[in-house]
């Protein structure tokens, strides 16, 4: 077993803070003040996280592994209001890690304006943010999300 980081290998924390750079990540509150200015906010948890947690009104649920396609304005398998680069789009995850490492891979598409929420669904829920329970509805499901199924 190789235990030593191979040459010219990145540890998470150095490809973390390389996508971190390059954004301009946003405080919850200055999230939702852009989604109500008309910015896209995409939640990218598993349905698990979200069926434990809730979701934000209005967010759009893209899981992480198909966000790429469904954001690419190039792809066959976006969405279809993803017509052009220059969406204003919002990432969020449960804490802001994945979030920013997603941005980032969005930002590689073309999508500059793309970053992401500081701290995540758990710091949009600490500051009085609205949320509701996953079984709401009142998230939109993109093709290939997993519904959110109540836990148990």
């Amino acid at each position: 077993m190789v235990t030593t980081r191979p040459l010219g290998a990145r540890s998470i924390e150095e490809i973390l803070a390389g996508a971190r750079a390059r954004l301009v990540r946003l405080t919850p509150r200055q999230a939702f003040r852009e989604v109500s200015l008309g910015a896209m906010l995409i939640d990218i948890r598993p349905a698990a996280q979200r069926a434990e947690q809730g979701e934000i009104p209005g967010s759009t649920i893209v899981e992480r592994n198909h966000l790429e396609w469904r954001l690419d304005p190039g792809s066959d398998a976006r969405l279809p209001w993803v017509a052009g680069y220059d969406h204003r789009i919002i990432v969020f995850c449960v804490d802001g890690y994945t979030s920013s490492l997603a941005a980032a891979a969005l930002q590689d598409l073309g999508l500059t304006r793309a970053t992401d929420v500081i701290g995540g669904y758990r710091a949009w829920v600490a500051e009085g943010l609205p949320g509701a329970p996953a079984s709401a509805g009142t998230a939109a499901l993109a093709p290939g999300a997993a519904p959110a199924l109540a836990p148990g």
